[in-house]
This record gives C-alpha cells, sequence and structure tokens, in this order.
C-alpha cells in the first residue's frame, strides 16, 4: 500500500495510551524572568509545561518579587516550585543559581532568558541622546551580557547539549521612537546570540532569540509611545494585529525541542508579520 506523507496529519502525537505527547516530555531546564502572569517569561512557561517540560525558576531578590513570582508560578499549576533568588548584574548570584542546579538536578536541558532593563528616565520620546554612561552600561550588563554570562555557566550543567533562548524586538534592528537605549541592548543581545551559538555549537547547544512583537507587559508600559506601537502594529503587520503571548510561548517551545534541532544562531520573528513591511 502506497503512503502519501502530504496527506498525513502529524500533530498533535499522540501516544499509544491516548494520552497526549509533549514536545518536551523529560525535557528540565530554567526560566530566568518570570515576574507576573502577564510576562513574556509566563506564556512560555505555560506553553513548556504544556508541552511536558519540568520548569526551574529565579525570581529578583526580595521578598515581595518572590511572592509576585510564586504566586505567577502557582497560576501556571506547578506543585513543587524550586525558586531561587538572583540578580543577573551580579556574578555571584548566577554562581549560586547553577551551582543549585547542579547540586539539586545534575543537568538541565533549556534556558530562558526573559530578561532585561533600563532606566526608564531614558526610555522617553527624544530622550535618547541624553543617556548617560550609567544608564547605557546598567541597560547592556543586565539586558545583553547577562545571556552570555549563563550561557559560559550553561556549559557545566548541559553536558548531553541544550538549547538557550533570550527574547528581543524589532527596536534592535531599526529605530523604533521611545525604544531608545533598549533598542542598543536589543541589538547587542541579538549579536550576542550568534556569537554564543557558534562557540557552543561544538557542545551541542543551540542559541536563537525570538523577536516578539509588542505585548501589553509592565515592561513595555515603561517605553514612551507605547500606545502608538500597539496601532502602529496593528495597521502595518501583514496579519492586521497585534500578537498573543501563546504564539511566543509556542514559538519558544519549538526552538527549547528537538524539533528545531539544526536551528541555532536565529532571531526568530513573532510579529504577525510586522518586520517584513517596508511602508
Amino acid at each position: 500500500m502506497r503512503v502519501c506523507w502530504s496527506n498525513l496529519t502529524r500533530f498533535p502525537i499522540t501516544s499509544t495510551e491516548s494520552n497526549p505527547m509533549g514536545l518536551l516530555d523529560g525535557k528540565k531546564g530554567i526560566v530566568f524572568g518570570i515576574a507576573n502572569d502577564r510576562s513574556y517569561a509566563w506564556y512560555i512557561t505555560q506553553a513548556l509545561i504544556q508541552q511536558g517540560a519540568t520548569c526551574l525558576f529565579t525570581h529578583l531578590p526580595g521578598d515581595k518579587m518572590e511572592r509576585r513570582c510564586r504566586q505567577a508560578i502557582e497560576e501556571l499549576g506547578v506543585k513543587e516550585v524550586w525558586l531561587k533568588p538572583c540578580d543577573v548584574s551580579k556574578d555571584e548570584d548566577l554562581d549560586a543559581v547553577f551551582g543549585a542546579i547542579k547540586a539539586d538536578h545534575g543537568k538541565i536541558d533549556f534556558i530562558v532568558h526573559s530578561v532585561a532593563f533600563a532606566d526608564r528616565t531614558f526610555l522617553e520620546l527624544g530622550s535618547f541622546h541624553k543617556t548617560t554612561r550609567a544608564a547605557w552600561s546598567q541597560a547592556l550588563d543586565i539586558s545583553a551580557y547577562s545571556l552570555l554570562a549563563m550561557g559560559q555557566r550553561a556549559i557545566n550543567v548541559m553536558p548531553d547539549g541544550g538549547s538557550i533562548i533570550s527574547m528581543t524586538y524589532y527596536g534592535g534592528e531599526k529605530v523604533i521612537p521611545g525604544y531608545n537605549i533598549m533598542g542598543v541592548a536589543k541589538a547587542a543581545l541579538e549579536h550576542t546570540t550568534r556569537y554564543l551559538a557558534f562557540e557552543l555549537g561544538e557542545k551541542k547547544i543551540r542559541v536563537n532569540t525570538i523577536s516578539g512583537g509588542p505585548l501589553r507587559t509592565l515592561a513595555a508600559m515603561a517605553v514612551g509611545g507605547i500606545s502608538d506601537m500597539f496601532e502602529h502594529q496593528q495597521r502595518k503587520a501583514s496579519l492586521r494585529r497585534n500578537i498573543t503571548g501563546e504564539e511566543v510561548g509556542n514559538t519558544a517551545a519549538y526552538l527549547l525541542s528537538d524539533m528545531s534541532s539544526g536551528v541555532t544562531g536565529e532571531t526568530v520573528h513573532v510579529d504577525a508579520g510586522f518586520s517584513i513591511v517596508g511602508l
């Protein structure tokens, strides 16, 4: 009998017991940056859990941040929460987190870097030229260098290889008024992704970044002219709409799974086709 592969429906894959099999069954990794239930990190975690992954977490130091992070995680149905404090601008904090991963779990399969920061004083329209040296250094340290710092430490907890993703935005490629210093930081993040992908490839560690469209997160609300960004996205994007957090989450699940085993060093746009339109 001939089988026409083009006519077969391949997804979702199911097991012999008719229980759904996830793309990330048996995979374990850590998520940096889940602060609340409206963040990209939260939607990514939701997708990872739905696909069978076990997730570990960090929170910004402080009792208030821990409570907020824990609440967001528990809303996803996680029963036993592995949660450690971490300021990604401090090497000692990163050493402690990756040391705890090694001690408690031995190894992991993926890292989600969903961390960025810039002084909101310099995220206002027309304020980029006023950016101070301190604000510049802080933005690039937290938003871009932290990915490199995680990559350095990933080698010790990914002996079998793995996948690392981060989050960027089109403002790292083109001028988006009001995005300012964060755009410069995202440009650095994207090229850090490529250099890390090249050097970690021999260790079977893939590194990619997702360029998501604007999402109504607490971080996004700090950007000057953000309401105009949402309106412009809807008018210009090929799909004539803004994106959802779930769409970015699903792309993250793909990039962290073996389904994307040949993909590394890429900036994957999940922006409803906004970035392909010139006018």
